[in-house]
């Protein structure tokens, strides 16, 4: 027997949350302890960071200029990259409006339509937060950006110069490098990767 079929034999039990208390709570987010009860019976307290709603991010693509990005300093882990315009999503929403007016907010960039690629959780151990991440390839310049406060600098960055920058290190920003590599290699950019040969 190898050692997948060994594992999928085993029927693994899931933990059993007795109740949760919360620590702190703000518009933001919210830190609380869970009473959690492994299959063993062992019981402990659990942190759990809770998001007030889900976020949604944006590959925005034009087949000429390349992708949408944003050049941003985040000062909590000290560091700078590219990221997609993203946020989260506001009370009333949809996933698929948040996306669309973050990338107008933070771009000045309309885009008509925004298409789902996949959802995921960025940190499933602790936080409850989803992702959704959307493609769109319809955009218009409409404006100045609402939040030009927060990237130094919006640019059409492409495809190529998209891969070296992840290579490098560029793109530290975990719904981005998710994001980018996932329409590169199993969404929309892939395509356009095989077609023109980059």
């Amino acid at each position: 027997m190898d050692l997948l079929s060994a594992r999928s034999s085993v029927q693994v039990m899931d933990w059993t949350a007795h109740g949760e208390r919360t620590l702190y709570s703000s518009r933001w987010v919210s830190f609380g302890l869970i009473d959690t009860e492994l299959p063993n019976g062992r019981r402990f307290d659990h942190e759990v960071v809770r998001a007030p709603g889900p976020a949604a991010g944006t590959v925005v693509f034009d087949a000429i200029k390349g992708v949408l990005l944003l050049w941003r300093h985040r000062f909590i882990t000290g560091s700078r990259g590219w990221e997609i315009p993203a946020g989260r999503v506001e009370q009333g929403e949809t996933p698929a409006q948040g996306a669309a007016r973050e990338v107008l907010e933070e771009t000045g960039w309309r885009v008509g339509q925004v298409k789902p690629l996949f959802a995921y959780h960025p940190s499933s151990g602790m936080v409850d937060q989803t992702f959704h991440v959307f493609f769109a390839d319809d955009a218009v310049h409409e404006t100045q950006p609402a939040d030009w406060f927060e990237s130094d600098r919006i640019e059409w960055v492409s495809l190529d110069d998209i891969c070296r920058e992840l290579a490098a290190g560029r793109v530290s920003d975990g719904l981005t490098v998710t994001a980018l590599s996932w329409a590169l290699v199993f969404g929309p950019l892939a395509a356009v990767r095989r077609e023109t040969g980059t």
